[in-house]
């Protein structure tokens, strides 16, 4: 039951080239950065990633799409990362963007074992009918389009048939967690965070604090170690390693 290993290096030693991962975190929020530096060392690539975002400020997901690692990103926003927006229009990556809210169910319902679930969220536009740009050819034009999905009237209304992510492996990055996998976010950083765990079929977490089994209450565990296959405990100096996207003051 003891599921920690010693270094990043260890915990991501047999993510393999063009892997499937599904990554945690939200902007620069409860992003697991320690494992993603451990698999930018090791020189992993041509990956597929699942991730609200792809990484902003030089760091995160951003360190592996600046070395050109990422082959497709899975997500719901691009926001100020320019390297990702010019490998996009360039044809170097292949994006599907779906509407967040879509995002997070789809990687809940791989990990609960539900392969496909009806929403509203898309009817009416192309996340529903198709044509999505997913890859440009480099001089303006659409290489590769998204497919159309099955949309069924349910009452009187109209749902989408979108499908359950699962992932070879997941990165996620917790406030606490014991040695049984057991974790605990921090506010803004449980948004994504359990839900890439629940899809990864190997999930790796790095933690800011390690506990013994028994110290974190039960009705606190946010994301029980039936989801968690490896745990990395993080320095106090990794720990406190946090940037921040947009720093404001009162006038």
């Amino acid at each position: 039951m003891d599921k920690v290993v010693a270094t990043a290096l260890e915990a991501v030693a047999d993510v393999p080239d063009g892997a499937s991962l599904a990554v945690g975190g939200f902007g620069l929020s409860g992003v697991p950065n320690v494992l993603i530096q451990a698999l930018y060392e090791r020189g992993v690539g041509g990956l597929s990633v699942v991730s609200n975002n792809c990484g902003a400020m030089e760091s995160g997901l951003a360190v592996l799409l600046a070395a050109g690692r990422i082959a497709r990103v899975t997500g719901s926003y691009i926001g100020a990362n320019k390297e990702f927006a010019r490998q996009y229009l360039a044809g170097e990556l292949e994006v599907e963007l779906i509407p967040q809210g879509t995002l997070a169910e789809r990687l809940r319902a791989g990990g609960a074992g539900i392969p496909a679930f009806y929403t509203p969220a898309g009817v009416g536009t192309q996340v529903a009918e198709g044509g999505l740009p997913w890859r440009y050819d480099g001089q303006g034009g659409v290489a590769l389009a998204s497919p159309p999905k099955e949309v069924r009237e349910f009452e009187g209304t109209e749902y989408v048939l979108e499908r359950g992510i699962r992932t070879d492996f997941a990165l996620v990055r917790a406030a606490r967690g014991d040695r049984h996998g057991n974790l605990v976010f921090n506010k803004s950083s449980r948004n994504f965070n359990p839900l890439a765990a629940m899809a990864g079929r190997v999930t790796i977490a790095e933690v800011e604090e390690l506990v013994e089994p028994g110290e974190i209450d039960p009705d606190a565990v946010h994301l029980p170690g039936i989801f968690v296959q490896r745990v990395l405990a993080l320095t106090p100096e990794q720990a406190a390693d946090k940037k921040i996207e947009q720093r404001t003051v009162r006038s």
